[in-house]
């Protein structure tokens, strides 16, 4: 068995071996040191040993260093500045210790995205553990293939502010959306957006690409999103139902006993919760969109409710100018806006009527995704 002293003469005497394999053998025998054995050596020879290596790697060849990245790559105790020095080589040595040295600090990782190459990038982008000001420094980089690979990485810590953007992005970049959805990390609320998008995005495609009735895709494709976000929207059902008035309006309509005539009672007494409830069973809209229909200044979409909902015209304007008391408690109405709003009654036949109350029916954020999508330039294999 050599000893300590053997070991570092040996080591000193390949170090004058100016041929590649005299290279080779010498880094084989340096990383040996620091994967393992370097309480065989003092610190001061450990630290000898660590500038030899250091200088060697300018003059060896690249099978060498890439041999050296290797065996240092997974040492618990390497020299810092050496590694430091070969993360930042060519990415054929560069890559196993950007890949797995846990001695890189965040700082220096950030530095090597800011400043070496596309593959240096991607190699940062598949580490373990990643933290944010990496993650961060890499979405910078605007690159969607390294963007891509991070978010596949279920071992990056993306901040919630970083993610928000991404899903963002995900409208314009197809390639995000998959790993995006798949994070654990990803926030309720933004995979529902999510849900909503990648739904728009699709309606988009095969509305362009084949020809399908726009309004049996649309029953489909929010029926998927619904279901996709059940959950978020049966809590808000259950909550909205707790209010007598929609109660009283769920068994009505089971019931089958909701009629015009008690539309236009119930809305002359002034049971205003309950005409809500009862017109949004009728026409099948959210509480949200009844209180927008109902009330709109001008009238024009109660309108086209009730024509769709093939309400005579006589309950019509009854209907009109009641709820319009009730918007404003004021007892006289416009005469203008109601006879532009019985004109528009008049012109507007009922399936096209229908048409619209379909579109008012559906997910208003489902349809806000639908918008967005159509005025945000995509970049993807479908774009």
């Amino acid at each position: 068995m050599t000893g300590p002293n053997e070991d570092l003469a040996s080591l000193l005497r390949l170090a004058l071996d100016k041929s590649v394999e005299g290279r080779r053998t010498l880094t084989a025998s340096l990383g040996d040191l620091f994967t393992g054995h370097t309480s065989a050596l003092s610190e001061r020879e450990t630290a000898l040993m660590s500038d030899i290596l250091h200088k060697l790697i300018r003059d060896c060849e690249m099978a060498v260093r890439r041999d050296l990245a290797e065996r240092l790559s997974k040492a618990d105790n390497p020299p810092h500045d050496l590694i430091v020095a070969l993360a930042n080589d060519e990415i054929e040595v560069a890559q196993p210790i950007l890949m797995n040295s846990g001695v890189l600090r965040d700082m220096e990782l950030v530095q090597i995205v800011r400043r070496r190459t596309h593959e240096h990038q991607l190699a940062i982008a598949m580490r373990r553990a990643l933290s944010e000001p990496v993650t961060d420094a890499l979405v910078e980089t605007g690159d969607v293939n390294v963007i891509k690979t991070l978010l596949e990485n279920q071992d990056a810590r993306i901040s919630e502010a970083t993610m928000a953007y991404l899903a963002e992005e995900s409208q314009r970049v197809d390639t995000y959306q998959e790993p995006l959805i798949k994070r654990h990390d990803l926030k309720p609320e933004l995979a529902k957006r999510m849900y909503l998008w990648v739904s728009a995005a699709l309606r988009q495609y095969i509305l362009q690409n084949f020809d399908v009735d726009p309004t049996e895709l649309d029953d489909n494709l929010e029926h998927v999103a619904s279901a996709m976000i059940e959950e978020p929207a049966q809590e808000k059902t259950a909550q909205e139902a707790k209010r007598p008035a929609d109660l009283l309006a769920q068994h009505l309509g089971e019931a089958e006993e909701i009629s015009w005539q008690l539309l236009i009672q119930v809305l002359r007494q002034g049971e205003i919760p309950l005409f809500e409830a009862l017109f949004g069973k009728l026409s099948g809209l959210s509480a949200e969109r009844v209180s927008k229909v109902l009330y709109e200044s001008g009238g024009e979409s109660l309108a086209i409710a009730c024509r769709a909902l093939d309400m005579p015209k006589a309950t019509f304007t009854t209907a009109y100018l009641l709820s319009r008391r009730a918007e404003s408690g004021r007892r006289v109405s416009d005469p203008r806006a109601l006879a532009r709003a019985l004109m528009l009654f008049d012109k507007t036949d009922i399936q096209s009527a229908k048409n619209v109350l379909r579109t008012w029916q559906r997910n208003e954020e489902y349809q806000d995704a639908i918008e967005r999508v159509a005025d945000t330039p995509r970049n993807g294999p479908d774009a």
